[in-house]
């Protein structure tokens, strides 16, 4: 059975709730606006208040959440993050805060903002940071605008091309292009990491830069991270570093240190607020000193005990975002920074590669694991050996519903056939890795014994199997 949605519901002359009396000259609104500005008010449904909670409260008992289950997405949609972070984002002073209250009205979140850089600063090892992005896509693009500032300037020419590994997120050579840049791809190894001959054959001095996830997106960290930054810098191109693998290593290693000039931070999932269905988030951007003038104009800067937003920046890129980056996830992310401490920063990598290790050694006798050797915060397998019976690695996904955990992320890394990425996250016991684990190795036998069971699942929930190409191709946008 399909939910009907509210306009299904709806009744004329059933309102859930009465406006109170017109105190005021009932004016026809043609005197009180210009024709050009007036619109034909919006047909709403009529429903009385038991209604509403009913409609919603069966809504969030179908949608699976980060409260209901272990959800091996992990930090990339959803981590579990302590509720103590909500309430303190949730405080009036942060919650009511207007973004166009001046600087000198806004003194405590201004305060937080800076405290927030120079913690990431040396988290990363970095010398500055902008907190103004409000994505992390948004944080690469700007990046990257960056370094083709830097190139201008440096020699008249911002270089054409940016050189991405074939394991890298799909933003990467989307926020490359829009920068203005061509992409060329260097290839992975048979170890899963960049070749770095291969890498030696495109780095030139047309080359703007090199972004790299590490670890990558197989989990896996780029042992020659070094030699790559030393051939990188050679060339005189910039080494850029996609943040979102960051779970893995924050207060176990600097990508600073590793040699990187620019690095993205994804607030929103490594370190706190989960951004599952698509928002809210939140983008750091930081870099080494010779890239500072090129941040995000305004930055905040401190005055003796006051803090300002500083615009007299002539090399910055100029603003990236109306107001100064989405503030709730900034005050949540320092939260969460701030109670941890770099002790319990290291727990939190430590914890998750642990985790990400104990599933792939629980799972390799039952699914191919493509590069099976330790890993850090993630891990990948395969679902390949299931193919001659028709299986896929969404089939199995789909069935995982039916055990009542929500699907890991499926056919990515595109470089492994049938790849199940999971991220188990730092939180989850390991009562829960077994019984996911468990759920994992069942499907594995039901794909090999009853194939049908598998590729027609979901059998428990109130909507099965979907068009999915339709579905994104043509949007049902009722509600």
């Amino acid at each position: 059975m399909i939910e009907p949605t509210i306009f299904e519901l709806s009744s004329e002359g059933r309102p859930g709730y009465p406006l109170p009396p017109l105190d005021v000259p009932d004016t026809p609104v043609e005197q009180l606006l210009s024709p050009d500005v007036i619109r034909t008010p919006p047909h709403l449904p009529e429903v009385s208040e038991f209604q509403v909670v009913r409609h919603f409260t069966r809504l969030s008992q179908t949608t699976f959440g980060i409260d209901q289950g272990f959800y091996p997405l992990g930090s990339c949609t959803m981590k579990y993050n302590p509720k103590l972070n909500e309430e303190i984002a949730n405080l009036p002073g942060f919650a009511d805060l207007h973004p166009l209250q001046s600087p000198e009205h806004s003194q405590g979140v201004l305060q937080l903002i800076y405290d927030l850089e120079e913690l990431l600063k040396e988290i990363a090892g970095l010398d500055r940071i902008s907190l103004q992005p409000t994505a992390g896509a948004q944080a690469e693009f700007a990046g990257m605008l960056m370094v083709r500032a830097y190139h201008q300037q440096q020699s008249g020419t911002a270089r054409t091309k940016v050189l991405i590994p074939d394991s890298a997120h799909g933003t990467n050579p989307a926020s490359a292009i829009l920068a203005g840049y061509k992409i060329e791809v260097v290839k992975s190894g048979p170890d899963g990491l960049v070749d770095v001959e291969d890498l030696k054959q495109l780095v030139d001095t047309d080359c703007a830069a090199l972004m790299l996830t590490n670890p990558n997106t197989l989990g896996l960290f780029e042992r020659e991270i070094v030699n790559i930054a030393e051939i990188v810098h050679a060339a005189g191109a910039q080494l850029y570093l996609d943040g979102a693998n960051l779970n893995a290593l924050v207060g176990m290693a600097k990508p600073g240190d590793m040699g990187f000039d620019v690095v993205h931070f994804n607030l929103h999932k490594t370190f706190s607020t989960p951004h599952g269905g698509g928002g809210p988030g939140a983008g750091g951007l930081g870099v080494k000193a010779h890239l500072e003038p090129y941040l995000p104009a305004p930055m905040v800067e401190r005055q003796g005990d006051r803090y300002i937003l500083d615009q007299d920046r002539p090399q910055s890129i100029g603003r990236v975002a109306t107001f100064f980056g989405n503030v709730g996830m900034l005050v949540r992310a320092f939260t969460y920074i701030s109670r941890l401490g770099h002790t319990g920063l290291q727990a939190v990598s430590r914890l998750a590669i642990v985790n990400a290790n104990y599933i792939r050694k629980r799972l390799e006798n039952h699914y191919h694991i493509p590069y099976n050797r330790p890993c850090l915060h993630e891990c990948v397998v395969s679902a390949k050996d299931f193919t001659s019976n028709g299986i896929h690695a969404w089939d199995i996904a789909k069935r995982l519903l039916d055990y009542e955990f929500y699907a890991p992320t499926v056919n990515f890394p595109l470089i492994v056939e049938e790849a199940l990425m999971i991220e188990p996250t730092e939180t989850e016991p390991k009562a829960s890795l077994d019984a996911f684990c468990d759920a994992m190795i069942a499907i594995a036998n039901e794909a090999t014994t009853n194939p049908d069971l598998v590729k027609n699942a979901p059998h428990t929930l109130a909507v099965s199997r979907i068009d999915e190409v339709t579905a994104a191709r043509q949007l049902d946008l009722r509600e």
